[in-house]
């Protein structure tokens, strides 16, 4: 634009000024423009957390968890659990000994191997009480006993049951299912029952097999 006068000076003076503002004004708004999306990449970093950057290949690396091991022994003590599954239904009769002390030896067990028992030819190396449990109660705790006793590699156990003298009728409640389990327990060789200084009728005295 030329300038005669001065009013021409004022109208470019005025033309400056206002493409400053402008020009401010547009500077301005970028900023804040370039703040805002700053802003919201923080944001939305801090809401997603630290990110990894795919392999070239473009395929994502992810690991699969190892399955959770399997303890060996706890999977041994619930197979041992099923095979104690002990029955109260097991006729027993035919399989005592018709003495007083109904005692019991396994198929090619000798005599001999009972009479020495109860003279105390083994030494008494455990023995568990089942006084006051519960026809369940006593059935897995006899089981336990008798089956951690033949893996400790003990011999001679004394289970005492009681007279039953408490008892309606003052008939012992658990002996005859005591003899039963027992009989049930291939760990079990021959029982009989105790003298009178180690429990009497109130008690077994128990052979299991060697262990191995």
């Amino acid at each position: 634009m030329k300038i005669n006068t001065l009013q021409d000076l004022k109208k470019v003076q005025k033309k400056l000024a206002e493409a400053h503002e402008k020009a401010q004004a547009e500077l301005a708004a970028r900023t804040a423009a370039a703040r805002q999306r700053e802003a919201e990449s923080n944001l939305f970093a801090r809401a997603v957390g630290a990110i990894k950057r795919l392999p070239v290949n473009g395929q994502a690396s992810i690991s699969t968890p190892a399955p959770a091991p399997v303890a060996a022994q706890r999977k041994k003590d619930e197979e041992a659990v099923l095979r104690d599954a002990l029955s109260d239904g097991f006729d027993v009769s035919s399989l005592l000994e018709t003495d007083d002390a109904l005692s019991f030896r396994r198929p090619g067990v000798g005599i001999d191997v009972t009479q020495k028992l109860r003279k105390g030819g083994w030494s008494i190396q455990r023995e568990i009480d089942l006084h006051g449990l519960r026809t369940d109660e006593a059935r897995v705790a006899l089981a336990d006993f008798i089956r951690l006793a033949h893996r400790q590699g003990l011999r001679c156990l004394r289970v005492v049951y009681g007279k039953g003298l408490g008892s309606p009728g003052k008939t012992p409640v658990l002996k005859p299912k005591v003899h039963s389990w027992l009989i049930q327990k291939n760990q079990v060789m021959a029982f009989v029952q105790a003298k009178p200084s180690e429990g009497g009728a109130g008690a077994l005295l128990v052979l299991l097999k060697p262990g191995h």
